[in-house]
């Protein structure tokens, strides 16, 4: 094992240790919270988390195809009315 090896695997190890120790500890919490606070007063001025919004974006196309959809099938319905 070369120097540059140990020392990465030293610098992760570190790494994992600091990570753990912040996991286990009330900064883990501020954070959680802050952010929770955070997301609950950009929704109260009508924003959306990304992860809304994509969702959100989803549902709407498909509804645009369900309509698509329905709206030839009331084309094909409407043709044959006046066809009768």
């Amino acid at each position: 094992m070369n120097k540059t090896s140990a020392a990465l695997d030293a610098l992760t190890q570190l790494a994992a240790k600091v990570d753990e120790v912040i996991k286990g500890s009330p900064a883990s919490d501020i954070e959680r919270n802050a952010r929770q606070h955070f997301i609950s007063q950009l929704a109260r001025h009508g924003l959306v988390t990304r992860e809304e919004f994509d969702i959100q974006l989803v549902l709407l196309e498909k509804a645009r195809r369900q309509v698509v959809s329905l709206e030839a099938r009331v084309a094909a319905l409407e043709s044959v009315a006046r066809s009768a």
